[in-house]
């Protein structure tokens, strides 16, 4: 009794205790209401973040303990001595490298090149000589070495003038600080690139180029890829994400660098291109007594009597399909490609043959047509000039004229067309089930050796863009 007693005795005082409380935080709560609300709504959200952020955590399996696996090798080290007593004694000296830009002015790039030099600033701004390395093509390689800001020594490789298509020669650029009198002296030479063979690839994620740019493979290399596999590969509706590709293709160094400018490379030596999961291959070879071609690995020539395209690898506007006309605003069978491209633009003929029209017509503008054997013929429409003459015989590569927007174009571009017995035909089915280039047996007995080897190049190269290691051409 006692017990029951003390609890009842004590209850009251608690009860109290709480209804007091309660009083109290009513009239705090009519004196500050927003303050209350604001304190009320921090409590809630901490709550509602430690659920969230707990919760999940806690309804995760636990991870199994990882295995751990030791392996034991012995490895060799390398011989570190002999190679500090080779250094020893050697001034070693270090440098900084770029290329020039559009927009460079003398003191932009030394800046970047890290030289706060005035004197020689001035000493590029006033010499003839000096004063080339801006001029002329940008992208030319730059390399400094600078002694506390100030330069020791310039020097700068561009292009040979008047050099062909494929570069041979160099033009090298040195301006030095005398270690004696501490002028500034400028010295200008001529030298030939070094020839080399470089191994790249890349994968097909929204374009070629964009690929190719990311494994960092010249413009002029994807170009002559997209025209050794135009006939067999339409890559302006084929193209598909997950494509893959590997290129062997010359490669030119200036005192033992890559060349950074213009056509930065030679020839494709060899290709691959895996295209809707199958394989393309193309080797470069040239039979004794022939013009050079490209071959698949049996011999077969990817050369044909007739190019895919009129121009060298350009954006299609418009398939071999029906089209809105843009001029009579309705559905007309449209027999042809529009090729859209800027305005001289050069536009080549697909295949040999004799120019049978060279002028205008109404809706075409600038038209030039072509007859090749076998009662094919094509036609050039929309041109902005006309280069080749009624009657002229032309070469399959040849050009006939240049992009425009003449006759009834809405903007520039070409319109082509493929006829067969004076039918209009799909020109990309034409190209493709034209005859090509045979090697003689002797040649070809040369060709499947030689293939082997450069099959074996590719391979390399496929697997290592599988394997996801493919950052960039590799020196071979």
């Amino acid at each position: 009794m006692k017990t029951s007693k003390q609890y009842q005795a004590t209850r009251p005082s608690r009860l109290d205790s709480i209804v007091s409380a309660a009083t109290a935080l009513q009239s705090m709560v009519h004196r500050h209401p927003r303050r209350v609300s604001a304190a009320v709504l921090t409590v809630l959200a901490g709550s509602a973040m430690t659920a969230f952020g707990v919760a999940p955590l806690a309804a995760l399996p636990q991870a199994p303990a990882p295995v751990v696996t030791q392996i034991s090798e012995s490895i060799q080290s390398p011989e570190l001595q002999a190679q500090l007593l080779q250094l020893d004694g050697q001034a070693l000296s270090l440098y900084r490298s770029d290329v020039t830009r559009s927009a460079d002015t003398v003191d932009s790039l030394l800046q970047r090149l890290g030289v706060s030099d005035a004197e020689a600033a001035q000493f590029i701004r006033q010499d003839p000589v000096a004063g080339t390395l801006l001029q002329g093509r940008t992208g030319k390689s730059v390399k400094a070495i600078v002694e506390e800001g100030q330069l020791k020594q310039l020097v700068v490789r561009g292009p040979a003038a008047a050099d062909g298509e494929f570069n041979t020669h160099f033009t090298r650029l040195t301006i030095e600080r005398d270690a004696v009198s501490r002028a500034l002296r400028v010295k200008q030479e001529t030298a030939p690139l070094e020839a080399s063979t470089q191994l790249g690839s890349g994968m097909i994620r929204s374009s070629l180029f964009a690929a190719a740019d990311d494994a960092r493979i010249p413009d002029g290399i994807t170009n002559q890829i997209a025209e050794i596999f135009g006939n067999e590969i339409d890559f302006r509706r084929e193209l598909r994400k997950g494509d893959a590709f590997s290129v062997l293709y010359e490669a030119h160094l200036a005192d033992g660098e890559p060349v950074t400018w213009g056509s930065s490379h030679g020839r494709v030596l060899a290709a691959r291109f895996i295209n809707k999961g199958e394989s393309h291959d193309a080797v470069w070879f040239q039979e004794a007594g022939r013009k050079g071609a490209y071959f698949d690995l049996n011999g077969r020539s990817t050369t044909r009597a007739f190019l895919a395209s009129p121009l060298a690898f350009s954006r299609v506007t418009s398939g071999f399909a029906m089209r809105f006309h843009p001029v009579h605003k309705t559905m007309r069978a449209h027999l042809g490609v529009d090729f859209g491209a800027p305005t001289g633009t050069p536009v080549r003929s697909v295949g040999d043959g004799v120019v049978t029209f060279s002028g205008w017509q109404k809706g075409y503008g600038n038209v030039v047509q072509v007859e090749h054997s076998g009662g094919r013929s094509t036609l050039y429409a929309h041109l902005s000039r006309i280069d080749a003459r009624r009657g002229a015989k032309i070469e399959q590569g040849q050009l006939v004229g240049a992009v425009g927007a003449t006759g009834w174009a809405t903007g520039p571009h070409l319109h082509f067309e493929f006829k067969l017995n004076g039918k209009q035909v799909d020109p990309m089915q034409v190209a493709r089930a034209s005859e090509s280039l045979q090697l003689s047996p002797q040649a070809l007995t040369k060709f499947r050796a030689m293939s082997v080897s450069v099959a074996q190049r590719l391979d390399r190269a496929d697997a290592l863009q599988t394997a996801g290691l493919s950052s960039g051409p590799r020196f071979e």
